[in-house]
């Protein structure tokens, strides 16, 4: 059973991590040949703030007031 994990700055919506599901599902079952049934994914969603790239953080929290 494939597992894929998935990592995304928050703030997507529900139609377009549909869409990234439907097509990470397809290469799995056709690169390795595994049943649809068995693909597992799980979306992990961060605060920009919470995610770096090249050593800068991508996002500040918001202001508390």
């Amino acid at each position: 059973m494939p597992i894929v994990e998935v990592t995304l700055i928050e703030g997507r919506t529900f139609e377009k991590k549909k869409k990234m599901v439907e097509e990470v599902t397809n290469a799995i079952v056709s690169s390795l040949g595994a049943p649809r049934e068995a693909v597992r994914i799980i979306i992990r969603e961060v605060p920009a703030w919470h995610f770096a790239a090249a050593g800068e953080l991508k996002g500040e929290p918001p202001k508390e007031t």
